[in-house]
């Protein structure tokens, strides 16, 4: 009986593991070949595993895993697996981009270190050969003919100019890192999709103010996000999450910055409270009277809204303080009916 009862409940937690597995099969239209179920166990069956973190990443916000992610994680994209769609492919572009100026960057760092041990080898050289040339004039003495003089001095020419276009050479190989480098930092501080700044880049606006700035935080929150995407698809979420994003950003004054998902963090500086409501006020009207539709059929979407917490306070608080108290103001946005913006 014992034995029957450890075996119910192992086939009870093995039920529970397939039904998971076949969800997220199903959420993410792939269809249930081997291969894609092995990738889905891996990560419903290992939640803290470094795949199944990666997969909430990339699926934050309720994006759906493309071929090219499932083949990046070292699985295997099947018929049933999405390719990048078409709102997906200036995500996908970005990515690449990314990836082929980190190996740059790196093959310039492999060739920026043989120019300087060239260099340094060369001005060593030159040195000894300096040297030389000038004990060799010595040597000749005041009564030496011209011809001596003259091929001397030439050889002395020649390696100043060697040596000079070496040091030009590294010159431009280094000024190209650095550019290398400041775009590749740039990428790293831009979300793909809305193109707006990261949360990291947020994050580091924020750091940087002097500590007795007084500043005001707002998160704004697109309403009823997840209705969209079950409703209509992920890539029509992602171009409301663009529309949004373009809006808050086209007000200007402020930093914007998406924050994951479909939330939104806003920095300003110069305003009071209520200035900066007055500001997201305007943003949510102007979303409101727009009348966003599929574009492939032209399916009404319907009203798009988002509510928003704004708070104020000295950057010596510091920025965790700073979005908790405005996050709490979003929430009760939300609880009192959404489409709305409290200050805290």
């Amino acid at each position: 009986m014992a034995s029957r009862a450890v075996d119910g409940r192992q086939a009870t937690a093995g039920d529970r593991l397939f039904t998971r597995v076949g969800a997220f099969l199903s959420a993410h239209r792939l269809s249930p070949e081997p291969a894609h179920y092995a990738f889905a166990y891996a990560v419903i069956a290992q939640p803290d595993g470094l795949i199944a973190r990666r997969v909430a990443e990339l699926t934050d916000g309720g994006v759906r895993l493309t071929a090219r992610d499932i083949e990046q994680l070292g699985g295997t994209a099947l018929g049933g697996a999405p390719a990048a769609l078409a709102d997906d492919a200036e995500m996908t572009a970005d990515a690449a981009t990314q990836e082929a100026m980190i190996e740059r960057v790196l093959h310039q760092l492999d060739g920026f270190g043989d120019t300087v041990r060239i260099a340094h080898a060369e001005a060593n050289d030159f040195g000894r050969d300096l040297a030389r040339s000038a004990a060799e004039m010595r040597d000749v003495g005041a009564g030496a003919g011209v011809e001596e003089i003259s091929r001397l001095t030439a050889a002395m020419i020649e390696r100043v100019q060697h040596a000079e276009a070496k040091l030009e050479s590294t010159r431009r190989e280094t000024e190209e890192l650095r550019a290398a480098l400041d775009e590749a930092r740039g990428s790293a501080r831009t979300d793909p999709l809305t193109e707006l700044p990261n949360r990291r880049a947020f994050d580091e606006a924020f750091a940087a103010l002097a500590p007795g700035a007084l500043v005001i935080v707002a998160m704004c929150d697109i309403d009823h996000f997840k209705r969209i995407n079950d409703s209509f698809g992920h890539p029509v979420g992602d171009r409301v999450i663009r529309t949004v994003a373009r809006t808050l950003a086209d007000e200007g004054g402020c930093l914007v910055a998406r924050y994951g998902g479909e939330e939104f963090a806003m920095l300003f500086e110069g305003v009071t409270p209520d200035e900066a409501a007055a500001r997201i006020d305007r943003v949510r009207a102007h979303i409101g009277e727009r009348r966003l539709r599929v574009r492939e059929t032209g399916e009404p979407i319907g009203t798009v809204s988002f509510s928003a917490g704004v708070t104020a306070g000295a950057a010596s608080e510091g920025r965790a303080a700073l979005v908790a108290r405005a996050d709490a103001a979003l929430y009760r946005a939300k609880e009192q009916g959404r489409a709305r913006t409290i200050v805290a």
